[in-house]
């Protein structure tokens, strides 16, 4: 049973009183009783909106389905006119731009890679937030970005073969992006600070500088014998260090020990799809790290390679100007925090008629008081300078559910003695109705929006469940290739620049979902910076620094300037559903069952009984691939789809799910910690995972959190 606090109408969890009143409320001007006085009333008035505009969704897609029910043979004039006369497709009004102001400028004008994390999880979170500097010999040595080829293996000791290869590859990174007036960086003996401006010597003793000087932003060390280099191109940062006592530096010609790149400019530490946060407990743990990012001293202490580690946020980085005045760069991450959307509910408090209150409001509430710790700091760990809060909030569908998040936030900052409009938002385009709607959903937060970004897995699931009455959906592999997907894709960045993002903030692409397939990263994720994305999502730190050199390759401000005359995108092919055209085999319709049995079960099974939101989960073919909600929102939807047009029936789709534990579990067995799914087939995972294929069709919105988070309040209580 939750120990509870009552506060005024509400009943709070302990623990999360306790976080109140012992570390969130000090020193920040808001005193606990008022926090709870002023959330009580947010409650009040925020809880009768958020409930109509979640019924509003459910008769939209009740009248949606009896559309398709009735209309069989479909017309995509008549289909369009009715989602007008509905309402779920609002009529844009006249043109503007974007009106936000005190917006940071890893946001506003630093195109790079962005890393999402679990803020659930301590030490992730410290590791993204750290991951704005990261070291490129370490990338790739370390990844399939060097070949093993020609005694180039990774594994055991350093290998000097391997090392050579990764030297090579980046000095031919930096002879592509910073190339000298002569010579190449293969030939440099020694660098040096002359009369204001960088000076190399050549193995030939001549001296060459930068083909462009202005690239030179400054160093570190005494100028004749410098120990950092500092470079700047397409306003990101490489630091060439120098170290000639160092293992590497020493057999280097210039002494270069590592090239560290300024990788993972902005980070949103997530408390939504990446984490399995279901009860007060689990909030409390939540709110507790991002208070510790904002203050600055979160803390983890951890064993590896059987040593006692404690991680901690990097200080700024310091360094001398051409002229050698000195100045920092920061050390971490521009950090934004993603809140709940406004479906679920949380048990962590109770409303004065004993309900659970709706988790978004508490996000608001608690990531935004929190925040102000940041904007009140005189320390050295600093997130905003220019006194802002990032809120990313997921899976709102069209205007109206915009307009009470930007309500909500002006509450918040009332409550808690902010400017207005301090907390900004990104509005996460994942939603049918928000993608159509993209502009007027812009429009509602024109004075908060510092965020726009695709997300093609939410995205996916929430077209499958949309038109789940039209037919059967094509294959899961196939639905990238579908026309829909390149429209919503290029409709999110026009609609952003058209309402005036460049230089004032981010329009964002989706994840890279194969950590450890690195080289296919890079091969391949040129395409989010080409499209005019100024920030992607990247696994990990190693992968943010490896697609940071894609933003030196690429200049997006010069390629949004070129988008900004292109016709734009054609709302037809938005709204063309990917319906299965061809008849399949038995043994293709088993094939694409086990795939995502296989995926459900292999993130469900550690969702439910570890508590663990977004880990590496092996396929079916065993590569690992990040996981999270969204990707088992798509194969549940997938399945639902099929079972209800019959492509498959119950007893298959269970026959299915049982192969396919027995794999899971056989994937698993190096986890001491796992259970087992077979052959009993009766635990909580088990269940949660067939449930979201046997009911998907009648979950709302598709989404998978009311039975994850049921299932895991079993589990824990177990």
């Amino acid at each position: 049973m939750t120990n509870r606090i009552q506060k005024g109408d509400l009943q709070v969890s302990e623990v999360l009183d306790k976080l109140i009143s012992e570390k969130v409320c000090v020193n920040i001007g808001v005193e606990p009783d008022k926090f709870w006085d002023s959330f009580n009333e947010i409650v009040k008035e925020f809880t009768p909106r958020n409930k109509a505009l979640l019924e509003e969704r459910d008769v939209l897609q009740a009248k949606i389905d009896n559309w398709h029910k009735e209309n069989k043979e479909f017309d995509k004039e008549t289909y369009k006119a009715f989602l007008k006369e509905i309402g779920y497709w609002v009529e844009p009004n006249d043109d503007f731009e974007i009106e936000t102001s005190n917006v940071d400028e890893e946001i506003s004008t630093i195109a790079g890679a962005q890393l999402v994390v679990p803020v659930m999880n301590a030490r992730f979170a410290l590791n993204a937030a750290n991951a704005r500097w990261g070291s490129l010999y370490d990338a790739l040595y370390g990844t399939d970005m060097i070949s093993e080829e020609d005694g180039a293996e990774r594994g055991g000791a350093y290998n000097e073969v391997r090392g050579d290869k990764v030297i090579e590859f980046s000095k031919d990174f930096l002879n592509e992006n910073f190339p000298l007036s002569s010579g190449t960086y293969q030939e440099i003996a020694a660098f040096q600070i002359s009369d204001n401006n960088l000076e190399i010597t050549l193995k030939d003793q001549s001296k060459v500088t930068l083909e462009d000087n202005d690239k030179f932003e400054g160093y570190s060390g005494d100028v004749e014998n410098p120990s950092g280099i500092l470079l700047k191109n397409n306003n990101l940062h490489i630091e060439i260090q120098i170290d000639r006592e160092d293992s590497v530096g020493k057999d280097d010609l210039a002494g270069i020990k590592d090239i560290l790149v300024e990788s993972a400019v902005t980070t949103i530490q997530d408390c939504e799809d990446s984490v399995a946060a279901v009860d007060g407990e689990d909030k409390c743990t939540v709110y507790a790290n991002w208070l510790g990012l904002m203050q600055g001293n979160l803390e983890e202490t951890f064993e590896k390679g059987g040593k006692t580690m404690t991680r901690k946020l990097n200080p700024d980085r310091d360094y001398s100007k051409p002229d050698g005045a000195s100045f920092t760069l920061p050390g971490r991450s521009t950090m934004l925090v993603r809140n709940v959307g406004h479906l679920m509910t949380t048990p962590a408090i109770l409303d004065g008629d004993g309900n659970e209150i709706f988790e978004g409001i508490m996000d608001a509430m608690f990531t935004i008081t929190i925040a102000k710790h940041d904007l009140l700091s005189e320390g050295k760990i600093k997130n905003s300078r220019t006194g802002s809060i990032y809120i990313v909030k997921p899976k709102m569908h069209g205007p109206k559910e915009v307009q009470l998040t930007c309500d909500l936030f002006a509450a918040v900052e009332k409550a808690v003695g902010l400017e207005p409009l301090t907390a900004k938002i990104g509005i996460m385009d994942e939603e049918r109705r928000t993608t159509i709607n993209l502009k007027e959903c812009i429009k509602v937060a024109k004075e908060r929006v510092i965020f726009i970004n695709t997300g093609f897995l939410d995205r996916t699931g929430d077209e499958i469940h949309t038109s789940m009455e039209a037919g059967p959906m094509i294959r899961k592999a196939q639905m990238k290739q579908e026309p829909w997907i390149l429209a919503y894709e290029n409709w999110n960045v026009d609609k952003g620049l058209q309402t005036g993002f460049k230089g004032k903030a981010q329009i964002g692409k989706g994840m890279w979902a194969m950590p450890d397939e690195m080289l296919g990263m890079y091969e391949n994720k040129t395409v989010h910076p080409e499209a005019g994305a100024n920030c992607a999502w990247v696994p990990s730190p190693t992968a943010a620094t490896l697609h940071a050199m894609h933003y030196h390759q690429i200049s997006v401000p010069s390629v949004q300037e070129a988008l900004l005359a292109r016709k734009e995108a054609n709302m037809d092919e938005i709204l063309e559903i990917p319906l299965l055209k061809e008849k399949l085999s038995a043994e293709e319709i088993q094939a694409e069952l086990d795939n995502n049995a296989q995926g459900i079960l292999g993130y469900v099974v550690r969702w439910i009984d570890q508590g663990v939101g977004c880990s590496k989960v092996p396929d079916i073919n065993n590569v690992g691939l990040m996981e999270d909600r969204a990707t088992c929102r798509i194969s549940s939807q997938h399945i639902a789809n099929w079972l209800h047009h019959g492509l498959c029936d119950e007893a298959q789709v269970m026959e299915t799910m049982k192969k396919m534990a027995v794999v899971v579990d056989e994937q698993n067995s190096g986890d001491p910690i796992y259970e087992n799914m077979a052959p009993a087939y009766d635990g909580d995972a088990f269940k949660a995972a067939c449930d979201l294929v046997l009911k998907g069709r009648v979950q709302p919105s598709g989404y998978t959190e009311p039975i994850l988070h049921a299932q895991r309040l079993v589990k824990k209580a177990d």
